[in-house]
């Protein structure tokens, strides 16, 4: 999306940019909640599995709501975001399971809007990271598994091309949402959490405290958003589709919907690269254009690949079951590695 509206030479509205940041940030809790529940498993703390997933139903029904979709949302858009957030919040029906005052209790932070259902899930989610420490933080099991397991220095972690909670586990406070600021991550305060010993522990360690930074931001981007109402698209209908009730008593508005959908826009000749802090590491897009509705070339830069590189490195002197925890400190998806 950066890489296209680089091309294109166009800013999102502002509002639409803290929208977009907020649910970056949303996308990375529902990652290390996701990378956290599985990691634990595959190391014997099976509470936790249980745990993470139990939180990650909230944010994913933040999804639905605002996109119509829980995973795989095409909701940001060139130019903008799909549609603004919505007034009201999906509740949960009366069944044989929901039922009476349990109904009542799961249903009253679904009482508002999109944005309070979001602010009262960053309220609490510090307190549940708690939860998740006091079960693993300082569990003698736990440490016995990733104390020392898998360090890579910092040296040897840039050499190596890594990015995300793998480079800043290993000492070195690189972030793109600091470093190289894109949307609006420089107007919203937040810390970068480092490691000192570069193992699978100190890996943990910063992936749990990203938890509570994006919790702090999100809850920024929530105020602002409530105090800024405005547009969140451009209003150029060569590039967004106009609305509706526009298209059944204009004509030109109905032309731009059927030239839209059916050539798309042509981006102006050139080469861009855009990269985002993804809950990995660095996630780039190489975009070149011909001038063309397609692009020439596309070339995509995936954390994962990088570090799953490293594997043999990591765990060379090793026992077999560490193989385990260090690919679960990896937080590999092969979607990203073997496309």
């Amino acid at each position: 999306m950066l890489a296209i509206e680089k091309l294109l030479g166009i800013e999102p509205p502002l509002r639409a940019q803290y929208i977009r940041v907020m649910f970056d940030e949303i996308t990375r809790i529902l990652n290390h909640l996701m990378w956290l529940g599985a990691h634990g498993l595959d190391i014997g703390a099976m509470t936790m599995f249980l745990y993470c997933f139990r939180d990650r139903e909230d944010l994913l029904d933040a999804y639905e709501a605002v996109s119509g979709t829980r995973m795989h949302a095409t909701y940001y858009r060139p130019g903008g975001v799909y549609r603004d957030l919505p007034d009201t919040m999906p509740k949960y029906q009366e069944s044989r399971w929901r039922s009476g005052q349990y109904l009542e209790r799961i249903n009253e932070a679904r009482e508002g809007s999109l944005l309070d259902f979001i602010d009262a899930f960053a309220d609490k989610f510090p307190s549940h990271v708690d939860e998740y420490e006091t079960l693993l933080t300082d569990n003698r099991i736990w440490k016995q598994r990733t104390v020392n397991i898998g360090v890579v220095s910092p040296e040897r972690a840039l050499q190596l091309g890594f990015t995300g909670p793998m480079l800043r586990g290993s000492g070195i406070a690189w972030d793109l949402r600091k470093k190289q600021p894109y949307e609006t991550y420089a107007h919203v305060d937040f810390d970068i959490p480092v490691g000192t010993n570069g193992d699978c522990y100190d890996r943990y360690l910063v992936r749990v405290e990203e938890l509570r930074q994006s919790a702090r931001i999100i809850k920024q981007c929530v105020s602002w958003l409530r105090d800024n109402p405005g547009p969140v698209m451009l209003n150029d209908h060569k590039l967004a589709p106009p609305r509706r009730v526009e298209m059944k008593d204009d004509m030109e508005s109905l032309i731009h919907h059927f030239k839209l959908f059916t050539e798309g826009y042509g981006v102006p000749a050139g080469e861009a690269y855009a990269a985002v802090e993804h809950p990995k590491g660095e996630f780039g897009v190489y975009l070149v254009s011909d001038g063309a509705n397609k692009p020439y070339r596309v070339k995509v830069r995936a954390p994962g690949f990088a570090h799953l590189s490293a594997m043999n490195e990591m765990v060379v002197g090793h026992m077999l079951a560490d193989v385990v925890a260090v690919i679960g400190t990896q937080d590999i998806v092969f979607g990203e590695i073997d496309r």
